[in-house]
């Protein structure tokens, strides 16, 4: 195709800079219609973005002739019907992160848009980012030698409009969400690690409710073995004193520090002692993986992040708050 024509379902938040500018912006790419069922803010939407279409109804957008792929940008609860309607219609599909609930649902997209011959995109757009395609970098041209293992710290503290059920946002609502703020966020970390080191080849985890805030987990501990053999731990605690986002490399000769959603620069220690090394960040920070999709669907390269890499990181997710949500199955959680 000449030029991918986008159509976006949930016109929210994720879509003012970080997503949508980038499918107007992408080389060989156009955004042609959006959707919310709101139709008031979906117009909205169009308006402000120069969008030609907007719609209210989901069926309705994919169903348009003059949509060639389609973008889920929903809470995850809606990710697999979306996904499963658009294979349907055989049209690609760009799906958020998490990838969907749980990963039997992921198994489930990716069959269906294996059967309809669609392939299936996850936004896990950190892979594209010049941030961690420099990490990447420095890990293969051997800057901390071989890499031994990495520990993950993300703190944040808890806000007391949390206890109030009717401002709780949807990321804490499992029956919406699929978990807590674990899911929405811990998730760029695994999937980024996954990116780095591999699949994860066995896992461990422990998730529990500290702060008594919302139904949610508010806090996972786990550990895990990367194919590549390197190992990891991580903390995620979200009702925490203090906010920290940490990520730190140990290798044989050094160590690489970086935060999962910071824009401050990567830091490499070696003998030589430490120096920092800084990254550009766009100003569409989807708008790199957006590309690698349009350049894909055209014939003209390949996209990192699938529906098969996206569902490792759903089932390493699974099985770090599995005990916490089937409290009978005992304690902790592997795969």
């Amino acid at each position: 195709m000449a030029s991918v024509r986008w159509g976006i379902i949930g016109c929210g938040d994720v879509t003012e800079v970080k997503s949508g500018p980038g499918f107007q912006k992408a080389e060989h790419s156009e955004l042609v219609a959006v959707m919310r069922r709101d139709g008031a803010k979906a117009a909205d939407y169009a308006q402000r973005h120069g969008v030609p279409k907007w719609y209210d109804d989901a069926d309705a957008l994919i169903r348009d002739p003059e949509v060639d792929a389609v973008y889920i940008a929903t809470p995850p609860a809606f990710h697999k019907p979306y996904t499963l309607a658009a294979a349907a219609a055989g049209k690609p599909v760009y799906v958020e992160k998490p990838m969907a609930m749980s990963f039997a649902e992921c198994e489930e997209m990716i069959r269906a848009c294996r059967e309809a011959g669609v392939p299936l995109f996850v936004a896990y757009y950190r892979r594209m980012l010049p941030r961690f395609l420099k990490i990447k970098e420095l890990l293969a041209e051997g800057a901390i030698g071989k890499p031994r293992f990495v520990q993950t710290t993300l703190l944040r503290q808890a806000r007391p409009s949390e206890a109030d059920p009717d401002k709780q946002p949807w990321r804490v609502k499992p029956e919406i969400a699929g978990g807590g703020y674990f899911l929405d966020l811990a998730s760029h970390t695994l999937d980024i690690l996954d990116y780095l080191f591999g699949p994860v080849t066995a896992v461990n985890g422990y998730a529990a409710n500290r702060a008594g805030l919302y139904p949610a987990e508010d806090l996972v501990t786990g550990s895990y073995v990367f194919e590549s053999g390197v190992q990891g731990t991580g903390t995620w605690c979200f009702c925490a004193g203090e906010a920290a986002d940490r990520n730190v490399v140990f290798g044989s000769e050094g160590k690489l520090s970086f935060s999962t959603f910071g824009t401050e620069p990567i830091q490499l220690t070696t003998a030589a002692g430490t120096r920092d090394i800084p990254h550009e960040t766009p100003a569409h920070i989807q708008q790199p993986l957006i590309q690698t999709i349009v350049n894909e669907l055209r014939g003209a390269g390949t996209c990192p992040s699938t529906g098969e890499s996206a569902a490792r990181t759903s089932r390493v997710m699974d099985a770090m708050i599995h005990s916490y949500y089937n409290p009978a199955s005992g304690e902790g959680g592997q795969a």
